[in-house]
């Protein structure tokens, strides 16, 4: 159990109060500031004579003898004050040398600004006074150390005992005792302590430049790690704090954090803040491996049913394990990927990270879009080739599965754009035995799509009916002959002459032969297209005006197209 203090999480630290109190200060009298001992801390001491300047940093102890100001009290004086103004929390003078009585009017200063001064005997060495000082503060120092230890311990333990993030940012929260929230990196709330959940969401990030990122009021050194990290941004105009929770340096959530105005980020609260960017980022990693671990279970069981010749009673029961309903009709869907331009990853994250897998970000999108339809969905991904069944219905099998596609593809393209999906679609009939033959069906459609638009179109197998009775007699010998002889010499003109007499044809026939149509639709002078259109009827020996000739010319390009006839 951690101790009383701990749980608070008591960060003042060493204050005035426990330096006057030291065995070592026992002749020394506080002249000004009696009431601020116990709210001033103090982080260092020093002996310091004549000009401040820089010499002197924030929540310090100076020492100091005067000398040189033995005979000049304004020196005394503006000594003091550049004491006070560098931030100081107390300024000890020995008397009895150089000064023998601290005079009223620097009383009277350090009394309006609120400061503590202390009257040491010449006695009292400084030597002592260091010693003693230094050994309290490296005491609390490693205190803190041992206190932000049992908060790392506490944290690691809750990631591995499974106790959730709610739990871990409570405990993050009793230690710095300022409002906490983890964000996923789409900008969700995960959990939060004292924040408002609706506000936590609106984080805005500030454009300020490095210098100016933490106001001088949360009292923060930039030699602590953390700060380089830190993120200032505001939450209805007051300042907030962001880190982000890394792994494998990819970015997987934020930690928001809050001060009150005035409250200081000391070392202590910064070692917490930075033991729990570790906790987080290792629950988030154990959440991940355990959704890659499901994923790939489902994986292999959806490729299992779409290959099965005879689907088992295993199956089926396996089926509700994984939370998937075989009775439902579906829409399988058969997406091929490829990349729009040559990439070099050298230089990105391990191929293994589950975080960089392709088929993690898949499984992510599918899920996404499926829940926003309100339609279960089943997939998996193999070798470049991603296999899904989502549920429809009959009037709805066109439009459910291209508005789940554009969700897809319109979150997947933004994460990676440099991918291109190709879509063959097969409708599913109800019962086990389906899945084979609609995964062959939209398999088919996808083949088709590619070869007559290449890649990135959608094809639906109801809509290639003309395509698939064309390939029942593709591999005829007398048609391959026929259509070898009808569109070799028009491939063979285009290899010479770099024209595309084929695309001609199939603009010109698309427009039922109106010349005015066609003439636009492939930005050409009527004249230069009058003439390719004599040229592929000198050159087939076919007349675009008979409709046999014309049936011959479409039905060889047609099946030239589809890559079935060289």
């Amino acid at each position: 159990m951690l101790s009383d203090s701990l749980m608070r999480g008591d960060s003042m630290g060493l204050t005035a109060n426990d330096i006057v109190q030291l065995p070592v200060m026992e002749t020394s009298a506080v002249k000004t500031g009696k009431g601020l001992l116990d709210g001033k801390q103090v982080e260092w001491v020093s002996v310091i004579e004549g000009p401040v300047e820089n010499f002197v940093r924030k929540n310090e102890f100076v020492l100091s003898t005067g000398m040189g100001c033995e005979e000049h009290p304004e020196k005394l004086e503006q000594f003091v004050l550049d004491v006070i103004k560098s931030g100081a929390s107390l300024l000890g003078i020995a008397t009895g040398r150089y000064v023998f009585n601290i005079p009223d009017r620097i009383i009277s200063l350090a009394a309006q600004h609120q400061f503590i001064i202390v009257e040491m005997p010449w006695e009292v060495r400084f030597g002592d006074v260091l010693q003693s000082v230094l050994q309290e503060i490296n005491k609390e120092k490693q205190g803190q150390r041992n206190q932000a230890e049992e908060v790392r311990k506490q944290l690691i333990s809750s990631v591995l005992h499974d106790k959730g993030l709610a739990e871990m940012t409570a405990l993050v929260y009793r230690q710095i005792e300022m409002p906490v929230a983890v964000q996923s990196e789409g900008g969700n709330i995960r959990c939060h302590s004292c924040f408002d959940e609706a506000e936590s969401a609106l984080f805005e990030s500030s454009a300020s430049n490095q210098q100016s990122r933490f106001p001088a009021s949360i009292g923060i050194g930039d030699d602590h790690p953390l700060y380089h990290h830190m993120e200032l941004g505001f939450l209805k105009k007051r300042p907030c704090y962001r880190l982000a929770i890394q792994n494998n340096h990819k970015i997987q959530g934020y930690l928001l954090f809050q001060p009150e105005i005035g409250q200081p980020l000391t070392w202590f609260m910064l070692n917490v803040l930075e033991h729990a960017l570790t906790a987080f980022a290792l629950h988030f990693a154990k959440e991940n491996a355990v959704e890659m671990a499901e994923i790939r279970l489902k994986d292999t069981y959806v490729l299992d049913l779409v290959k099965s010749d005879q689907p088992t009673g295993t199956q089926s029961a396996k089926a509700g394990l994984l939370g998937y309903d075989l009775s439902l009709p579906y829409t399988c869907l058969v997406g091929k990927i490829s990349y729009k331009n040559q990439v070099d990853f050298r230089n990105d994250n391990p191929a293994n990270s589950s975080l960089q897998s392709l088929n993690f970000n898949l499984q992510k999108e599918i899920t996404n879009a499926g829940a926003v339809l309100n339609r279960r969905t089943m997939a998996t991904f193999e070798d470049g080739e991603v296999i899904i069944f989502l549920e429809d219905s009959e009037e709805l099998y066109y439009k459910a599965a291209n508005q789940f596609l554009d969700i897809v593809e319109r979150r997947l393209y933004a994460f990676l754009p440099i991918l291109d999906i190709s879509w063959g679609a097969g409708k599913h009939e109800e019962g086990i035995d389906c899945f084979k033959e609609s995964y062959e069906e939209a398999k088919t459609a996808l083949e088709i799509g590619r070869k007559q638009h290449g890649s990135g179109g959608r094809t639906f197998f109801e809509d290639t009916r003309i395509n698939r009775l064309l390939m029942n007699f593709a591999s005829d010998e007398a048609i391959v002959q026929i259509v070898s002889q009808t569109v070799s010499p028009l491939i063979a003109y285009d290899n010479k002459r770099k024209t595309d007499l084929i695309r001609t044809f199939l603009a010109y026939n698309q427009h039922k032969g109106n010349v005015s149509q066609t003439a636009r639709s492939l930005n050409l002078h009527r004249q230069s297209l009058l003439h390719r259109l004599r040229t592929i009827e000198s050159l087939t020996q076919l007349s675009l005006v008979d409709p046999d000739d014309l049936f011959l010319l479409e039905l060889s390009v047609r099946l030239w197209m589809m890559q079935k006839i060289e």
